[in-house]
This record gives C-alpha cells, structure tokens and sequence, in this order.
C-alpha cells in the first residue's frame, strides 16, 4: 500500500513537472490593441505647417519637422506627408473611399508621397480635395465617404478620417487660424487590421 501510494505522488510530481516546463517552454504573445483617437490641432492659415505623429498621438514641434517624428502635417487645407519633398520619412497615403468604421484591412500597395511641392500625396484643391468649400461664407468640410489611410515610417497602419474645420474667431480679412477635427485608428502591431 506504501510502495502504491509513492508510485501514485511520484507519477503526479512527473506530470506536474512537464506541465509546468510546457507552458514555460511557449512564449506568450503579447496583444498590443489599435489605438482609437479623436484629436484636434491648430493649425496656421499661411507660412507655418502643425505637425502630427499617430504613435505619440500628439502635435510634434516645428523644430523636428526635418526628423522622422512626425507622419503628416497641415496648414489650412493642405495636408502633407513626412515623405519626398515635405520630410525625410517614408510616410505614404492613400485617400480612401467608403465607410471610415466598416474599412478593417489597410492595402498592401498603391500609397502615395509627397512627390514635389504642387504634386502632394493628399489632394487639397480647390473643387478637387479632400473638402467641399462654401465661396459664399468662405468655410469648407471635409467631403463625406472620404478618409486616408497611411503607412507610417515605422511600418504601421492608420486609418484617418477628417470630421471637421472651423475658423478661430478672427477680425480683418483672413482668419490666421483653424481648428481642424479628427479621429484615427493606429494599429500598433504593424498588422494591417484595424
């Protein structure tokens, strides 16, 4: 009976052992969750560009607009990429068609960069942009269905949708600021699934 009952805790302190090593022989994965975000920023209506990074989910300083800190920036409605002409990242962009909450996966290929001053990666013309412009009161919206997605120069995905721009009150003929209203989803993990 001694001998049986030995055997029997013998048996379950092997078994226990090889669990324990098992589990300690797999590693964990970590799941780091996307990072959803409504921001707003400041933006200058001339001469100066605000410069934004998803990661750090912030406004980045003038100072390191030559670094690789920031993924886009903008000046009153003229939005451009840390890439090419604008920056010394590698940040591209595809303007987006469709529904901002149902898109789930960002492409593979076809981002644009900053290619040169007048051949932006964002288009911010006039009647051609990103934003309808009301000539009457002088404001302009973002155009509904209408959304970015980028690549960050770490490799990491975002998908942007514009919700709105307003001017700072102001007195003589041009507002010297904007407001301009958004929201992203940051995938952290370098997936392509938001």
């Amino acid at each position: 009976m001694q001998t049986l009952k030995f055997s029997f805790l013998g048996l379950l302190a092997v078994i226990l052992i090889a669990t324990s090593c098992s589990k300690k022989g797999k590693k964990q994965e970590m799941v780091i969750p996307v990072v959803s975000k409504t921001d707003s920023l400041r933006a200058a209506t001339r001469n100066t560009f605000t410069f934004y990074s998803f990661k750090d989910g912030k406004i980045v300083e003038s100072k390191d607009s030559a670094s690789t800190k920031w993924d886009f920036a903008i000046r009153l409605a003229t939005i451009i990429v840390n890439s090419g002409s604008s920056g010394s990242g590698n940040v591209g962009v595809i303007t987006q068609k469709g529904i901002f909450d149902t898109f789930k996966s960002a492409p593979e290929s076809g981002y644009a960069y900053d290619t040169t001053g007048s051949k932006l990666a964002i288009n911010s013309g006039l009647t051609t942009g990103w934003y309808n412009y009301d000539p009457a009161s002088h404001n302009f919206t973002p155009k509904a269905g209408m959304f970015f997605v980028f690549r960050t120069n770490d490799n990491h995905y975002v998908k942007v949708e514009m919700l709105s721009a307003r001017y700072e009150d102001f007195t003589g003929p041009m507002p010297l600021f904007i407001w301009h209203k958004f929201r992203y989803v940051y995938q952290p993990n370098g997936t392509k699934e938001f």
